[in-house]
């Protein structure tokens, strides 16, 4: 009888808290999204998934408990990567490869593979754009740590405004990684509604005669060019910002591997088994630390909030660059384009296009709104650096 009772004590049902069962629906309403609605489904299910195995009560699949002192000298429960994976759940050890950096560097890499540039070395000046609209990142910086966030929580939360997720995951795994559920999740959750968000904004920002604006075609870019550039600009950004050497470096190794045309096995597999391996783990552990405690909490509200906040001044960022180069340029831009320069490849390029049809029906822009969507891979890589390099 004893055994029996203390089967019954044992099981979730009993020790199941409101706060869990939250958390439990809220995971059943993102599975719902990413499952019936497809809002980024690659990696909001398995998000969704991690955050349903986490909060399930005496699971001891992952213990926020072991990672809040990870590598505090200063905290008596002081411990290592060797006390995770002694004490640690499965969870716990797949999400060392989180804390390490190492999942989305790997993502950065597949990416990489799968990216085109072309666009971009034959118009450099959609570099510019690309840069302007990382000015969402800063700004919301600025206002989340004027509403109370400590800087690198801040600077985590201004990830989001690049519209580029694994880089959200690794620099919030750096500087706040009490945040990284709620980030995770707004970021994607955002990347997902790119043609709802930014649309409303680009017709605000400009008039129907600049939407119309037709451009010339882009030029053809040899094979030579496109070796050189993940090279050229490898070296480049890791001299000059070395935080963001990891991030940059994988992203241009994966693009390289597709441009020389000599290791095609290997970029066949970057962008297949090993971008798909590594989704299936990153999306699992970063949905493992939405727990209770952390999750249901004001912040993040407030990070959900700051979350539009910094998508609609990236989009803004990069119209309103692009209206000013028109003032000073004798071959006009279409602002349009400038709105795909937050990193969401290549769903913002697509919404650019739409939208300019909407004018002029046969206006197509994809190609040349690829340029900055692509620059905004880099951007934001080059963004986390420097906050990296500034908070960390």
């Amino acid at each position: 009888m004893g055994d029996i009772l203390e089967f019954f004590e044992q099981m979730g049902f009993l020790n199941m808290t409101l706060q869990q069962g939250i958390m439990l629906l809220l995971s059943f309403f993102l599975l719902y999204l990413a499952i019936k609605k497809q809002y980024e489904p690659l990696l909001l299910l398995p998000i969704a998934f991690g955050m349903l195995l986490t909060n399930l009560p005496g699971a001891g699949m992952y213990h926020s408990e072991l990672w809040s002192a990870f590598l505090d000298a200063n905290s008596p429960a002081y411990h290592s990567y060797g006390t995770i994976m002694r004490e640690g759940g499965l969870l716990d050890i797949l999400y060392i490869g989180v804390k390490a950096g190492v999942y989305p560097c790997l993502i950065f890499m597949g990416v990489g593979a799968m990216t085109d540039f072309g666009p971009l070395i034959a118009n450099p000046k959609s570099l510019l754009l690309g840069a302007a609209a990382q000015l969402g990142i800063f700004l919301t910086f600025l206002a989340a740590n004027s509403m109370g966030f400590t800087e690198a929580q801040a600077g985590s939360i201004g990830i989001i405004g690049g519209a580029d997720g694994p880089t959200s995951i690794f620099l919030t795994s750096k500087l706040a990684p009490e945040l990284l559920g709620p980030i995770a999740i707004a970021a994607y959750s955002y990347m997902a509604l790119v043609p709802v968000i930014q649309p409303p904004i680009m017709r605000a920002l400009t008039t129907k005669k600049e939407r119309a604006i037709k451009m010339s075609q882009l030029r053809p870019v040899s094979k030579t060019e496109k070796i050189i550039f993940p090279i050229a600009i490898t070296t480049i950004v890791a001299l000059i910002l070395p935080d963001a050497a990891p991030l940059i470096g994988c992203l241009m190794l994966g693009n390289l591997a597709k441009e020389c045309g000599v290791v095609d096995r290997l970029s066949k597999t970057m962008q297949n088994e090993l971008m798909n391996i590594v989704v299936i783990f990153l999306g699992l552990t970063v949905g493992a630390t939405a727990t209770a405690s952390s999750f249901l909490d004001w912040s993040t509200i407030k990070i959900m909030v700051m979350g539009v906040v910094a998508f609609g001044c990236g989009t803004a960022g990069g119209i309103l660059l692009a209206k000013l180069m028109n003032v000073f340029s004798k071959e006009k831009i279409n602002p349009l384009i400038g709105s795909a320069g937050v990193s969401a490849v290549p769903m913002a390029a697509r919404v650019s296009q739409q939208v300019g049809q909407e004018e002029n029906p046969s206006n197509f822009l994809l190609m040349h709104a690829m340029g900055p969507n692509v620059a905004g891979v880099i951007g934001s890589a080059v963004a986390a650096g420097i906050l990296l390099t500034m908070l960390g």
